[in-house]
């Protein structure tokens, strides 16, 4: 054991040493090149235009929409990752379980959302295993805001990873969305929200045709056709691949936990969905309320 020794007194020493319930506080003091931030050796150079050059070439995954359903919350991500102008990746994974109430949908620099996802659910699984409980939805967004906000840096030289959280609120019985900015600022969102390049479409998709009150299925279908919309004005978003049978990423959480749907019922309701296209290219429309009388 004559060169492990001193390694592996340092790890015991950082493993017995009296701390926080956070995982990332753990990590930074026992392991900090494992966090999910750009070392310095791989940042951009300060001369690179930010936004621009090599940030532009690192793959990007793009849409994530959420929203409120009768007793919960849905997820959907479309599965394309792009690389400037190029497809890099066709079935990408955007929409994750971060724990048994809530999920995560990452927008931006896959590798660092990705890694940042992995190191927020290993976050929530230390915290329950200290503390014989589970993080509230309120403290889960806080502590996911505190992950966006490390990655600081590199969203200012254009490496940036928003990520989209949902849930159930075993507290209140809600459930409740919450999106971020690049500085870690989180903010609750109320109905519905979508991020990535395509958000912009999506969300006129989903102001268009959501309603209050919807069931579970109605709102899968509503996101699926949000999702297309932003596919059908944005190319980095992926539409449905029928050929392929690549449909979006779709996860639902309510009281009895998180559920991911599986591909062949994804793909049932995007057939549904293309086919009313087939009649009506531009989507359903905006049903009109009664005019006061």
């Amino acid at each position: 054991m004559g060169g492990f020794e001193p390694q592996a007194r340092w790890q015991a020493s950082a493993f017995l040493a009296a701390g926080s319930s956070s995982f990332t506080d753990f990590l930074t003091m026992a392991a900090p090149e494992l966090l999910p931030r750009p070392a310095h050796g791989d940042s951009l150079s300060a001369a690179e235009p930010r936004g621009a050059g090599a940030a532009a070439d690192i793959p990007h995954g793009t849409t994530i929409v959420t929203a409120v359903c009768e007793g919960g919350v849905v997820m959907a991500g479309d599965r394309r990752a792009t690389s400037g102008s190029m497809i890099s990746q066709r079935e990408i994974e955007k929409v994750f379980r971060s724990d048994e109430y809530s999920c995560v949908g990452i927008a931006g620099v896959a590798g660092i959302g990705i890694d940042m996802v992995r190191l927020f659910s290993v976050e929530l699984e230390h915290y329950e295993k200290l503390e014989g409980r589970s993080l509230s939805l309120e403290g889960k967004a806080n502590r996911l805001a505190g992950l966006v906000r490390s990655n600081l840096g590199g969203a200012m030289q254009g490496l940036v990873a928003v990520p989209l959280l949902a849930g159930y609120d075993e507290e209140t019985d809600q459930p409740r969305i919450f999106s971020f900015d690049v500085a870690g600022g989180k903010y609750e969102e109320r109905r519905f929200a979508t991020i990535g390049s395509g958000s912009v479409f999506a969300r006129g998709s989903l102001k268009k045709v959501y309603r209050d009150g919807m069931s579970l299925p109605d709102v899968v279908r509503t996101l699926i056709e949000a999702l297309y919309d932003a596919a059908d004005d944005d190319s980095a978003t992926g539409g449905p691949d029928i050929a392929r049978q690549i449909y979006p990423a779709i996860a639902t959480v309510t009281a009895d936990g998180f559920e991911r749907l599986a591909d062949e019922e994804v793909g049932r309701y995007v057939e549904a969905v293309i086919a009313e296209r087939m009649q009506r290219p531009d989507g359903p429309a905006a049903p009109l309320e009664p005019a006061a009388s």
